[in-house]
């Protein structure tokens, strides 16, 4: 029964870890592709074909890329490592006082922008585009403001790590 036991706790760690890395990989593109796609637009075909329908698909098709890479690179990074590596990884992800901060001002970002953008831009591209377009907008702004706030002066509070005794 003990292995059992031990077998799921390794699976909720994994878990865990996975859909961390899920919201990462979709924070890291969503900041990453709206500047990516312009660039590249701009470059190969002119500020003609820059709209707002392809910009919107662009980014929220670039966070679902990072959210599927994510996952898929921290899946094989857990897949090879032991329980007790895991279950720290597992801890100190959950007492990381700054990176916690940043998903909370992403997930702000998101559902604000996915409510703003299709009142904005209503008329000039399909709805699944606007809202989901809009959440990745919202929450690449909601990281710039996270990152804006600690370089102000305002970082996010020190949490003491509690001493957890881990069966090795």
């Amino acid at each position: 029964m003990d292995a059992q036991n031990q077998s799921f706790a390794r699976d909720a760690d994994v878990e865990v870890l996975v859909r961390r890395s899920m919201t990462k990989g979709y924070e890291l593109f969503s900041l990453l592709t709206p500047p990516a796609y312009m660039a590249l637009v701009l470059a190969r075909k002119g500020r003609g074909h820059l709209t707002a329908n392809r910009f919107l698909r662009a980014t929220w098709i670039g966070g679902a890329t990072g959210c599927v890479g994510g996952g898929a690179f921290e899946y094989v990074r857990s897949a090879y490592a032991d329980e007790v590596t895991l279950r720290k990884r597992r801890f100190l992800d959950a007492y990381d006082a700054p990176s916690l901060r940043a998903d909370d001002h992403a997930t702000i970002g998101a559902l604000l922008f996915a409510v703003l953008t299709p009142a904005v831009l209503w008329k000039r591209a399909s709805t699944v585009n606007l809202v989901l377009g809009g959440a990745g907008i919202g929450t690449a702004l909601g990281l710039v403001s996270h990152h804006a706030r600690t370089l102000t002066g305002d970082p996010a509070p020190k949490i003491r790590i509690p001493e957890i005794p881990v069966p090795s």
